[in-house]
């Protein structure tokens, strides 16, 4: 799987905020869990975070850690 990477327009607008990405510190965002889409531009990392918990976007994506099957200790 390949993705192209070109810079996104002097005017794009932060998908949260709709700040205009260069006058901030951007972040560009792709699903490459499906086939690689449209990047999102986000000014900051701030946006992003912002962004991720409005929409549930980790619920479901991170490990899951039960201490009962822990073989550690």
């Amino acid at each position: 799987m390949s993705t192209t990477v070109a810079t996104p327009d002097q005017e794009e607008r932060c998908a949260y905020c709709e700040s205009r990405i260069f006058d901030h510190d951007p972040v560009c965002v792709r699903d490459c869990e499906d086939d690689c889409g449209s990047p999102v531009y986000f000014c900051n990392y701030a946006c992003l975070s912002v962004y991720i918990d409005e929409n549930d976007l980790t619920t479901g994506d991170a490990c899951e850690w039960d201490p009962a099957d822990d073989d550690c200790c």
